[in-house]
């Protein structure tokens, strides 16, 4: 059962999706959360406590997507990979879409704060960090370049498919093809 800590950080995240960074305000969090006014105030005393506490549960969020904790069998060939990630990006642009565009007002609203920038860095680079261990049993020589090369790409990919959508795409066809360079 999420916390209401978690309520309010999910609404945050939910805000910041769909309404952008001027509509994230500790009162509409409160409104939109269904907590009493003044809660989320209580856990984030600032805005920017609030946005370390939405880069902390997006990241919460990537670790249980992938299952992180090791309760899911991690991907073991090529076509798996291909398959977990073209997974990943498809609900990013579809059922995901506003925790996606949530992440990438963040990464904007954040650029000039140190202390939510610096959460960002980190918790980016834990993934990274867990991405190269994965790309690691593959086999692959620089396994952290071509994690870091993997998630830009899909950054980038997913962005363009939120932005400017292009109905010919295919989303499994051009993260198959990612992959297989990558660990080629």
């Amino acid at each position: 059962m999420p916390t209401k800590r978690d309520i309010a950080l999910d609404a945050a995240i939910e805000l910041l999706g769909t309404r952008g960074p001027r509509a994230l305000t500790h009162r509409a969090v409160d409104e939109l959360a269904g907590l009493p006014a003044g809660s989320t105030s209580n856990y984030f005393r600032t805005r920017e406590a609030l946005l370390i506490g939405i880069v902390e549960r997006l990241e919460q969020y990537d670790y249980a997507y992938w299952e992180v904790d090791g309760n899911a069998p991690a991907p073991h060939t090529v076509d798996q990979l291909a398959h977990a990630a073209t997974t990943f990006a498809e609900d990013m642009i579809g059922a995901n879409q506003a925790r996606t565009l949530a992440r990438y007002a963040l990464l904007l609203e954040v650029r000039q704060m140190p202390e939510p920038l610096l959460a960002l860095r980190r918790g980016h680079e834990r993934i990274v960090d867990w991405a190269a261990a994965l790309l690691g049993e593959f086999g692959v020589a620089e396994p952290r370049i071509a994690a870091k090369q993997l998630i830009d790409y899909l950054d980038g990919m997913i962005l363009h498919q939120l932005t400017s959508p292009t109905t010919d795409f295919d989303v499994a066809d051009a993260v198959t093809r990612m992959v297989r360079a990558l660990l080629s």
